[in-house]
């Protein structure tokens, strides 16, 4: 039986920002920046203790591709960030756009010196706990860290925490997983392996998707029954040291901390196993050594909000164009298994994505603002892998490229919301489209 305390506390109110934004990965970085460029006084609330999510705290191991394979389409800041990102890695060629490795210490002081060059406020180790609304307008957050609680007011808040969490909590409409099984995406623990022998690796690569009963792989997965399955992507990140985005963990919801803390204890297992299979398997990864864990675990989907426009498998598969679109992209569709389907990898189908129709070179679709809008919450963007959209686009969408792209977005759309008391409903797109296109965003 749970005991609850009664005892009523006064909660100290900060009223001294114009916008606030919950969460620091990609879309909350660039979002704190892009507002705060613009003029409006940003504070930036992160759970952990650095910024960068899922690229530096999760460890994913590469950039998802720039390019739509003619050109750079994911302009502005998510650029400035990428190429920063490339610059400081020796063995990256200053050509290379897709799948370009991550120094994720690297992108840490990226991230910190673009967010506070902007003039943002940044507060580590700091829980978003509760949001105070009325009639459709977020007058406050709360947030808990080692001070206690203190109420957030502003007049635009910004929802970056990748599950809608604030867009949620203040009475937003919402979609979560499989419209029929409600079952999500697997999880990812990615991971960093060092001391590996690049000159073998190199000879003798190890593939991505080698699959099917006869090869190693396949024996694998049956000397090693830890190992889930044999999603294996790798990047060369650093001198002798490659990082893993391997294997997957099945029921996991992001918002439920339970299901997250089991799927945490059980990625640390699945590393461990994988350092062992592949030091078994294969030559180049003999005297590997487990360096560490990602700190946070790889969420592909949760909550998608319902926003005043929901992006659908017809906007992409048609490349549609939007007259508010403030970002394109050209990503492929891929929804990681189902937990059903684990019966199949096991048996040798290793390729575990389903991978949609993919675009042509040059090619691409748009991302309206009116995907960052949630219906009946007047002072709140969602900007990231939250954004409005049906299930199959969120396969694609939700990738760190198009989430710089949609922060960039939503900072200065919030900025320019500060005119309009607040309704991020009213902005003139016209203007914020003109406002991206002066700081380098791929409009045509």
């Amino acid at each position: 039986m749970k005991r609850y305390l009664l005892k009523a506390r006064k909660i100290p109110m900060d009223e001294s920002y114009d916008v606030v934004v919950v969460g620091g990965g990609p879309s909350g970085c660039t979002a704190a920046a892009a507002a705060a460029r613009e003029g409006a006084k940003t504070l930036l609330v992160e759970s952990t203790s650095s910024l960068g999510g899922m690229g530096t705290s999760g460890l994913v191991p590469s950039w998802c591709p720039f390019s739509d394979k003619q050109r750079i389409i994911y302009g502005g800041m998510a650029r400035h960030v990428f190429e920063r990102s490339k610059a400081g890695m020796a063995h990256v060629g200053k050509e290379e756009t897709d799948w370009v490795p991550i120094d994720p210490e690297l992108l840490k002081r990226i991230y910190d010196d673009l967010v506070i060059g902007c003039g943002v406020n940044i507060l580590f180790n700091s829980f978003m706990g509760a949001v105070e609304v009325g009639k459709g307008v977020v007058d406050a957050v709360i947030v808990a860290n080692k001070s206690g609680l203190t109420a957030y007011k502003a007049k635009v808040f910004i929802d970056a925490s990748g599950d809608a969490d604030l867009a949620a909590w203040a009475g937003a409409k919402f979609q979560k997983g499989d419209p029929k099984s409600g079952e999500l995406m697997p999880a990812t623990h990615c991971f960093t392996l060092a001391n590996v022998d690049e000159y073998v690796q190199k000879t003798s690569p190890l593939q991505w998707w080698e699959s099917g009963p006869g090869t190693w792989r396949y024996k694998m997965l049956q000397k090693y029954p830890a190992l889930t399955d044999g999603h294996m992507c790798k990047a060369h990140v650093g001198p002798g040291v490659f990082g893993f985005n391997a294997g997957h963990i099945w029921d996991v919801d992001n918002t439920v901390p339970e299901t997250v803390s089991k799927a945490l204890v059980q990625g640390r297992k699945i590393a461990c196993e994988f350092r062992k299979a592949l030091a078994d398997f294969h030559p180049a990864f003999r005297n590997s050594f487990l360096v560490n864990t990602g700190s946070l675990l790889g969420i592909r989907e949760t909550r998608r909000i319902v926003g005043d426009y929901v992006l659908t498998a017809d906007d992409y598969m048609a490349r549609r164009t939007f007259k508010d679109e403030i970002s394109r992209n050209s990503y492929p569709i891929d929804i990681h298994a189902a937990k059903g389907e684990i019966g199949k990898v096991k048996k040798g189908n290793l390729d575990v994505m389903h991978r949609y129709e993919q675009f042509k070179a040059g090619e691409s679709h748009g991302i309206p603002y009116r995907c960052l809008t949630p219906k009946g919450i007047r002072n709140v963007l969602v900007p990231g892998r939250a954004v409005s959209c049906d299930r199959i686009v969120q396969g694609s969408v939700r990738v760190m490229p198009n989430c710089l792209c949609m922060g960039e977005a939503s900072g200065i759309a919030a900025a320019m919301a500060l005119g309009k008391n607040g309704d991020v409903h009213a902005i003139s797109t016209d203007s914020l489209r003109s406002r991206l296109k002066k700081h380098g965003a791929y409009l045509p």
